[in-house]
């Protein structure tokens, strides 16, 4: 079944595995914020935290229940009756109740069997049931399962009362064809919600969430800059621009906004986009090469395959060692300095020698120093001394 004309609800977990990350640790402040930014552009679903860390935690996600956001409200607990009920007064939407299903962590983990993973399903999604709480039930190391084992898990949810089932690729270790594969016979199998957790240990993460859509998932997990544990989670900014631009789904997430939100959560984080992370990331729509600014200044498509400005943003083009003419022209254009081809020619082997010493583009105002320098030679006006 394929979902891609149908709509898919992103499960933002920034505040729940984006925290988990190593040394990642949110202010109740930033929580509040963060969820407060990412329910204003539109994240229709929000994990919040983990109610067995502690009353701390507990009263942070009462807080962020208290800000009445339009976003349903998620709450991340083992499956265990201690925490389901921790989490019965906390007001939030749904619970995600995770049990591994691989017999890695069956066995190593849990030091269990098949038949408790079972066991402990049916009993305790019906306890949550009986509290009047809604519940997914989330499949964790579920890439590493026995397939016929984890079908066996997927009735066994479906039949207990759960509305969700979580796909959790818990080590990162899927590919698209193999996510393809499993999501689409899930689907085959079950009625209930199919949700894709995704982590980037192999760089697959965002390709993993959209091949699982593609396969008829009705929920993928994203975090904001791909935040998370080791690696990270499929990236909030990726995900929904995927879905936009390949399936032509619309998350309703408004991405002219994601700018803001991605640097709350990076300053927050205190991890720091990189230069090149897609969609937010400082360089991602910066040009330098001559072929390439010569392209985009006759028009921006020829190697632009997303429109800066529907996340916000504006093309930037800089000059660097890969510069042109052209793109010296409209630099020293912009500084209300005409030059002819000569003077362009000049001063672009002046600008690669000062690019290649301090590694970055230039400044204005080293721009119009050169230039200075240049008129100072007297090799301004087509090639000519001013006295000649």
């Amino acid at each position: 079944m394929n979902r891609t004309a149908n709509r898919v609800i992103i499960d933002d977990t920034t505040l729940r595995d984006g925290e988990q990350s190593a040394g990642v640790s949110f202010t109740l402040e930033e929580k509040l914020a963060i969820a407060a930014n990412l329910d204003a552009i539109g994240v229709p679903e929000l994990e919040i935290g983990i109610p067995a860390m502690g009353d701390e935690e507990r009263d942070s996600m009462r807080a962020v229940v208290a800000l009445g956001l339009k976003a349903s409200l998620i709450a991340w607990c083992r499956m265990t009756e201690r925490e389901i009920r921790l989490s019965a007064d906390l007001g939030v939407d749904l619970l995600e109740l995770s049990i591994p299903v691989s017999d890695q962590q069956i066995e190593r983990k849990l030091d269990r069997d098949r038949r408790f993973v079972l066991d402990t399903i049916a009993r305790h999604v019906r306890l949550a049931g009986d509290l009047g709480l809604r519940v997914s039930v989330g499949c964790e190391d579920a890439s590493r399962a026995d397939k016929e084992f984890l079908y066996q898990v997927a009735e066994q949810v479906q039949a207990s009362g759960a509305e969700r089932i979580r796909f959790a690729d818990t080590v990162g270790i899927m590919e698209p064809f193999g996510v393809l594969e499993v999501i689409g016979d899930l689907r085959a199998m079950v009625d209930i919600h199919i949700e894709m957790h995704a982590h980037d240990d192999l760089g697959l993460a965002t390709a993993n969430t959209l091949a699982a859509i593609r396969a008829g998932a009705t929920h993928v997990n994203t975090t904001v800059n791909g935040l998370g544990e080791r690696a990270g989670n499929a990236p909030l900014e990726e995900v929904a621009m995927g879905m936009q631009k390949l399936y032509g789904l619309d998350s309703g997430i408004d991405l002219t906004r994601i700018g803001p939100v991605s640097q709350l959560v990076e300053q927050a984080s205190g991890r720091p986009v990189g230069w090149q992370k897609s969609i937010v990331g400082e360089g991602v729509f910066t040009h330098e090469a001559g072929i390439h600014v010569d392209g985009l200044l006759k028009d921006p498509a020829n190697y632009q395959a997303l429109d800066p400005r529907e996340v916000g943003r504006e093309l930037r083009i800089v000059l660097g060692k890969h510069s042109g003419r052209k793109a010296v022209v409209q630099a020293y254009g912009n500084l209300g300095i005409q030059l002819d081809a000569l003077e362009a020619e000049l001063l672009l082997g002046q600008l690669r020698r000062l690019c290649e010493r301090t590694k970055r583009s230039p400044t204005p105002g080293e721009l119009s120093r050169l230039y200075l320098m240049l008129e100072q030679s007297g090799r301004t006006g087509y090639g000519q001394r001013r006295d000649a």
